[in-house]
């Protein structure tokens, strides 16, 4: 019976194991992907990947007239390489698909293409571009 449950512990320790991604990061980052749309009142995006893989997505809005704070935050998921995460922000109804690796985010479609629009522009591309790639480097 001993062996039994030793061989048990060491399939389950295996298999977990295996199962184990590797983060690309821990912690806090800041992004801005939408460059196109930045402002006074612009929120400011972020993820937050914990030791267990949980990414949380989240913005902080300040509005300059009234000095009012917005936040949210919300729970993506667990990571994984090229995953594509759904974020739905319900404050203000908006849904990105994202992906990101130890350096970047990206803002893709359902799929995981990587989306170029006006907005990821920034002031000085779109002078010269219609469209921008739809990344950000990552902020501590």
């Amino acid at each position: 019976m001993k062996k039994f449950f030793s061989v048990m512990i060491l399939c389950i320790s295996i298999f977990t194991w295996a199962q184990q991604t590797e983060l690309p990061f821990i912690g806090y980052r800041a992004f801005d992907i939408l460059k196109g749309y930045s402002g006074t009142g612009t929120p400011h995006y972020y993820l937050d990947v914990k030791n267990n893989g949980d990414v949380y997505f989240g913005y902080v809005q300040i509005n300059q007239a009234s000095g009012e704070e917005t936040t949210e935050e919300i729970n993506a998921g667990k990571y994984a390489p090229n995953k594509v995460m759904k974020v739905v922000f319900k404050k203000y109804e908006e849904t990105f698909f994202l992906k990101f690796d130890k350096d970047k985010i990206y803002l893709t479609d359902e799929k995981g293409n990587v989306k170029n629009l006006e907005g990821c522009c920034s002031s000085s591309d779109s002078i010269k571009k219609e469209t921008c790639t739809c990344e950000s480097e990552f902020f501590k």
